[in-house]
């Protein structure tokens, strides 16, 4: 059975799509089946993934709505070994149009089990609020891997957001956990991104990814390409973080 992930955090700009791209691209590189479900109005991991997002396309909006089905809203092997589920900006009326749909919590789930096994993983870009698309992610979720910025507000919201994870497993989803923390954005040429290292590992008592993403140029202009910077230049910095946490997302799952 597939391991489904969501990558979340509740601030906005802590590389939450940067991640789902990068480690989702990196995974199936290593020979991994991925699926990538995109859960941000804003579609950024669709055209961070080189699909238009503009483009006329089944996505995970229809999806929520009972419109086609999870195969048919798949956009399969769009490279190597990974799969999409598209979002555009259609997905921010969702919650109005499911007010009166019962167990709505439940909808990406209730799909997902469907493909669960057609995976090694299938990892959910959430979007940067605590919202219905949010919830959705988590209850689908076997596990949460949270991004942290290394800047001075990396503790904001976390607090909350562990919160939320605690009450959907105590409510929605007993099997959810916290995979695991990632430092992301992390600049060398400070103090400041070393002290919010330790300030979490002394703070947050759950299990963290030893790689960390470094801030890189290469990094931030992949989308602006439409592909994963282990396409675009697989001897960047980023690029080679990637694929080392991606080795290392294997071997935690495999010791689980």
């Amino acid at each position: 059975m597939g391991k489904v992930i969501a990558i979340a955090n509740q601030k906005g700009g802590v590389g939450k799509t940067t991640t789902t791209i990068n480690l989702s691209a990196a995974l199936a590189k290593l020979g991994k089946k991925v699926l990538v479900i995109d859960c941000d109005p804003q579609g950024n991991t669709t055209s961070g993934l080189g699909v238009n997002k503009n483009s006329e396309m089944i996505t995970v909006y229809e999806l929520l709505l009972g419109e086609c089905s999870i195969k048919e809203a798949i956009m399969t092997e769009i490279y190597p070994n990974l799969s999409l589920i598209p979002s555009n900006i259609n997905l921010a009326a969702i919650e109005v149009q499911t007010i009166d749909v019962k167990q709505k919590e439940y909808i990406l789930k209730n799909e997902v089990d469907w493909v669960r096994n057609d995976y090694d993983f299938i990892l959910i870009d959430c979007p940067p609020s605590l919202s219905m698309l949010t919830i959705n992610a988590m209850t689908a979720a076997n596990a949460i891997m949270v991004t942290i910025q290394c800047e001075y507000y990396a503790l904001e919201g976390l607090s909350q957001l562990i919160y939320t994870i605690n009450l959907v497993r105590e409510r929605l989803n007993d099997d959810l956990y916290i995979d695991g923390g990632v430092f992301t954005m992390y600049d060398s040429r400070t103090n400041l991104s070393a002290d919010v290292v330790e300030t979490v590992k002394t703070n947050l008592k759950y299990h963290l990814y030893e790689t960390i993403i470094p801030r890189n140029i290469r990094t931030a202009e992949a989308p602006s390409h439409g592909m994963p910077v282990i396409y675009l230049d697989p001897k960047s910095v980023g690029a080679e973080s990637y694929m080392k946490l991606a080795e290392e997302v294997i071997k935690h799952n495999a010791e689980e």
